[in-house]
């Protein structure tokens, strides 16, 4: 498994990509093996405004549904379309073509709470 070093994460294996005041949002590779393949995502936020750690979806797995979390507070701006009819991306392709969600951040310096890639490495021993 590989991490890529140019994002961020979360300690409940959520990935972000910030790129000034807007960020992509997704699940770590990580995340998604323990998962096992998915099935279904299910984001019920688009436009709304929620706070860091809030809950803005779920994605469900063969073998249990999971809580997707917001990395940072923010306002939800696109899903990826692709998910709906191929949720298997996220799982083929966790950092590219599986990213869930676009928003834009209502804090884009707030980023205290997230992990670079040799904090996340440590966190899941890889």
């Amino acid at each position: 498994m590989s991490t890529p070093t140019h994002l961020k994460y979360t300690k409940d294996h959520e990935w972000i990509r910030i790129d000034g005041n807007q960020a992509t949002v997704g699940i770590t590779e990580f995340a998604q093996r323990e998962l096992g393949d998915i099935v279904y995502v299910e984001i019920n936020s688009l436009g709304k405004a929620l706070k860091a750690n809030e809950v803005f979806g779920t994605v469900e797995a063969v073998k249990t549904v999971s809580d997707l979390y917001l990395p940072l507070a923010g306002t939800i701006l696109e899903l990826n379309p692709r998910l709906d009819k191929n949720p298997e991306l996220v799982n083929q392709d966790p950092y590219g073509e599986g990213w869930m969600i676009r928003m834009t951040l209502s804090d884009p310096g707030d980023g205290s709470g997230l992990l670079d890639q040799a904090a996340y490495d440590q966190l899941t021993g890889a």
